[in-house]
C-alpha cells in the first residue's frame, strides 16, 4: 500500500499555525543540530511532553533517555553490565 502524500514514516502530517516567534527561535537551534525547523519544534514538543509526564526528572536525563531509545531502535543498544 502506497502511503498518503502527507504520511511520513507511519505518521500523519498535520498543518498547524505556529507563532512567528516560535518559528524564528527554532531556526538557530535547527541549524546547529542539522534539523529542519519543523523537526526542531517536534523535538522540543517531545521533550516537553516527556518533562510534563515526568516532572521529577531533570531535562538532561529525559534527553539522554530519548537518545538511548533511538539508539536501541537503530540497533546500537547493548546490555548494561553492573560492576
Amino acid at each position: 500500500m502506497k502511503p498518503d502524500k502527507h504520511e511520513v514514516e507511519g505518521h500523519m502530517a498535520t498543518a498547524m499555525k505556529l507563532s512567528d516567534a516560535l518559528v524564528e527561535s527554532a531556526k538557530p537551534y535547527a541549524a546547529a543540530m542539522q534539523r529542519s525547523v519543523p523537526k526542531q519544534i517536534e523535538y522540543w514538543a517531545r521533550i516537553g511532553r516527556a518533562a510534563e509526564e515526568n516532572p521529577d526528572l531533570p531535562v538532561g536525563f529525559i534527553i539522554d533517555t530519548l537518545v538511548g531509545i533511538e539508539e536501541d531502535r537503530a540497533g546500537m543498544g547493548s546490555e548494561y553490565k553492573f560492576g
